[in-house]
Order: structure tokens, then C-alpha cells, then sequence
């Protein structure tokens, strides 16, 4: 590799790249970082500077950066097949990964269809529920509901089922026609109510969609218990359990998009296994499933619906649908290698003693005058910032509030990524308690320094 100055390599970027999520013109009084290397929750630059991975490099880092396990069966797959199309040929790690995947899963779940990120996984989801319909008869069966924070994609597909927001507004004019319910966003709650008296009252617009419109519907799609994009909302399970019930009762079909909260980021492997008696007819995987290594999604779906396209080819029930890197073997490798380290490693039950220590520690945001609501599952926690703590006023968008956080937070060797308003911490399980402790001392200065300049 060329050996030139930092400035140099940065120059290079500007010139050549536009990187995702970016205004541009900011790089050019805030240059994107040049990394050089990373281990565990750590990145760290050309000159040395460390930075905690807090967003666990846009949700997919699982196990740590550099984990040897997933490096060796990376290489190790390299030596014997890097890619093989997936229309009439398998693989052995497909097969593994496949099988290891539905033995984890809830168990009503059979079939794993494969693509390679979170948006194809849920057009996957959608696409085979709006052809399932057709297949057996009921083609009016074709729009889908979902909630107004909900995120679930860039394509546009999953567009047309996330709510409007800064990040789609601009290609509304593109998407299909969807319904939309308030979202269970407890801090301005749809309903009206505060939290002692909630009965789950925000459960009421969908039920009333759905007992008027539910003939002309496919499925309703929604995040499990973290509306991640939209601002890092946590809401209650009974709002989950009460979505997974109208779906059985009016016959739709309930998907659920663990792209963001599947793999551990919840405390459970799956967040929709806070409810062990939930049996959705899709599960959507990805960023998490190979520890962060490489790109890979899944679509895990029921008998009854793969029935519903096998039959005789000239029927035309064939799901024609695919992509280049469907299954790549060294992407299925890392997954398993992934999954295998949640099983040596003890993940989930060694995350069961810092989750409690996390969500503690975040209570101490609520006393900061700027912070009017912290919540959190699992290891994940959000800080929602505000001008008026009694009105809930947020920032103006010209504000840029997140901005001066992030800045701030590099400045302290943090990466605090905003959502808007929202500050969020996402962090990968290999994080430790010590890393931990020093991660919300950090984050607290920050939060505290804007506070008291406010």
C-alpha cells in the first residue's frame, strides 16, 4: 500500500469519495477519520488516538473488532471457495449456518432464504408475503402497515414502510402507498398519557385499522421493542405482544425486523424473545449475524408460506428473487464462527452483569437540564435532548445539536453518533466494566458541558 501523510490520505478521500449520511461540505472543517487499526471496542487512528466503538460500527459489531475467531474462519473459508452462485449450487456453511440459525429462532420458523444486508432482508420479507397472498388466491391482500418511526431500509421498497424523516422525505414522491400508525413512543406518547397510567392505549389506531382495512392487507412490519433510525424509542413488550395478536386475529402477516436489535443487543439473542410465545411468520437479519466481518442477511420465514410457492413450475408460484452474493461462503463462515463464540464465550449470560450496570448508570443523564428522557434496553441507551424540559421542546434542526456532541465526544475519545436530538450509545458485548465505567464518564462530561453552557 502507498505510504503517504495523513493529510495526504484524507486529501485523497475528499477527492475521490462521498461517504454515506454526509453532508459533504461538513468534511471540509471536519475531515472523516482515517483509522488504521482497531481491537475489542476500540478504533484507533493513524497518530495513535484511540476512540470507543460506542456505536459498535453502525450496529454490527458484536464480539469486538479483530476477534481471532472469525479472522481464522475467514481465512480459513478463503482457502477452499470465496464465492459460488446460490441458483442450483449450495455450500457446506450455508447449510450450517442455516440449520444453526433455526435451532435459535423461534420455533415456528423453518426456512432461511439468504441476501447480503438489513434493506434486502425486509424487501425479501415483504416481497414473499404480497406474492403469498397471490399464490393462494387472495391478490387483494397487498398493502402493509407499519409505524411512523419505524425504519427499515434505504431501497425503496423498505422506504415506502418506514416513517417520513429527514433521511426518505426527499424520495417520498417514489414510494407505494402504505399505512402508517402512531408509534409507542412513551416520552410523547400518541395517546396522551404518562407513563403510571398507560394501558398500552397507542395499541388503539392499529386495532382499528385493521378491523376496517385488514382484507386489503398483507403484513404488519415493525422493529422489536427499539425503534432503532427513529430515534432509539424503547417501548413496552406488551405493545409487541398486542401487535403479534391483532396480526394472528385479522389473519395478517407479522414481520419482524431484527436487523438492528437481533444478535444479543437486547440481552436476548432476538428481542422478540422477550415474548418466548411470539411466533412471527418472518424474522429479517443482518448487520450483527457475522459479528461485523462481512456483509450478510437472512429472511427466516414458516412452512406454510414456502408451501405456498412449491408447486409445479408451469404454476408460475416461483419466487424470482435473488441477489449476485446471496449465501457467499465466506460471509456464512464468519457467521457461524460468530455464533459460535456467543456459545464458548457465554455472551448472553456474560452480558447479564453489565446490562443492569449500564442501565443504571444512565439515570445519571436525567438530572442535566438538556436531558428530557433516557431510556434503554439491553446495551443499548439513548439520551433525548431538549430545549425545555417541561414543554418537551426539542432543538431546532439548524441547531444541530448532535453535531456539537459528536465533536465534543471525539474530543474525548467517544464516538456519539447522533439520531437528530437523540444521543445514543450502542454497544458492542465484548465491552467490559471498566471500559464501561469510563464510556458513561466521558459521555457524561459531554452531555454535562452542553448543559451548563445552555
Amino acid at each position: 500500500m502507498q505510504s503517504y501523510p495523513i493529510n495526504k490520505w484524507i486529501r485523497k478521500d475528499l477527492e475521490f469519495i462521498w461517504h454515506p449520511y454526509t453532508q459533504m461540505k461538513d468534511t471540509k472543517d471536519l475531515p472523516p477519520l482515517l483509522i488504521e487499526k482497531a481491537r475489542g471496542a476500540k478504533l484507533y487512528d493513524y497518530q495513535g488516538k484511540f476512540y470507543y466503538d460506542t456505536i459498535s460500527s453502525w450496529w454490527c459489531n458484536v464480539h469486538g473488532h479483530n476477534h481471532p475467531k472469525i479472522k481464522r474462519a475467514v481465512k480459513k473459508q478463503l482457502d477452499s471457495l470465496e464465492h459460488v452462485l446460490f441458483a442450483g449450487f449450495t455450500h457446506k456453511s450455508a447449510i450450517l449456518l442455516a440449520e444453526k440459525i433455526l435451532s435459535i429462532a423461534p420455533k415456528n420458523l423453518t426456512k432461511v432464504f439468504f441476501s447480503d444486508n438489513g434493506s434486502t432482508s425486509v424487501e425479501t420479507a415483504m416481497k414473499m408475503s404480497f406474492q403469498y397472498w397471490k399464490n393462494t388466491a387472495k391478490a387483494g391482500r397487498s398493502r402493509f402497515i407499519s409505524l411512523d418511526y419505524g425504519y427499515h431500509g434505504d431501497t425503496i421498497g423498505t422506504m415506502s414502510v418506514s416513517g417520513k424523516s429527514i433521511f426518505n422525505e426527499v424520495f417520498s414522491p417514489m414510494f407505494f402507498s402504505s399505512f402508517k400508525v402512531p408509534s409507542p413512543y412513551c416520552y410523547r406518547c400518541p395517546a396522551g398519557k404518562n407513563k403510571p397510567a398507560c394501558k398500552i392505549d397507542c395499541i388503539r389506531p392499529l386495532e382499528k385499522l385493521l378491523k376496517e382495512k385488514s382484507k386489503i392487507c398483507s403484513a404488519i412490519i415493525i422493529e422489536p421493542l427499539v425503534l432503532a433510525a427513529g430515534g432509539m424509542i424503547v417501548y413496552p413488550k406488551e405493545y409487541l405482544s398486542k401487535v403479534a395478536e391483532l396480526a394472528k386475529r385479522y389473519n395478517v402477516h407479522l414481520i419482524i425486523d431484527e436487523v438492528a436489535t437481533g444478535f444479543g443487543r437486547t440481552g436476548k439473542m432476538f428481542a422478540c424473545q422477550h415474548l418466548p410465545g411470539i411466533q412471527p411468520d418472518f424474522i429479517c437479519l443482518s448487520k450483527g449475524i457475522t459479528g461485523g466481518y462481512l456483509p450478510l442477511a437472512l429472511t427466516l420465514t414458516t412452512e406454510k408460506i414456502y408451501q405456498a410457492f412449491y408447486d409445479d413450475y408451469e404454476k408460475k408460484k416461483t419466487f424470482y428473487h435473488g441477489h449476485t452474493y446471496t449465501a457467499n461462503p465466506i460471509s456464512c463462515s464468519a457467521a457461524l464462527a460468530s455464533l459460535e463464540i456467543f456459545e464458548k464465550e457465554k455472551t448472553l449470560d456474560r452480558i447479564k452483569n453489565i446490562i443492569p450496570v449500564f442501565q443504571d448508570a444512565l439515570e445519571r443523564f436525567k438530572g442535566l437540564s438538556i436531558v428530557g428522557d433516557v431510556r434503554g434496553i439491553g446495551l443499548i441507551g439513548a439520551l433525548e435532548l431538549v430545549k425545555d424540559k417541561k414543554t418537551k421542546q426539542g432543538f431546532g434542526f439548524k441547531e444541530r445539536i448532535g453535531l456539537e456532541a459528536y465533536k465534543m465526544g471525539l474530543e474525548k475519545n467517544i464516538i456519539l453518533r447522533p439520531l437528530g436530538n437523540v444521543i445514543y450509545l450502542f454497544l458492542p458485548l465484548c465491552i467490559n466494566i471498566n471500559e464501561l465505567e469510563d464510556i458513561i464518564d466521558r459521555t457524561f462530561s459531554v452531555i454535562e458541558s452542553m448543559s451548563e453552557n445552555r
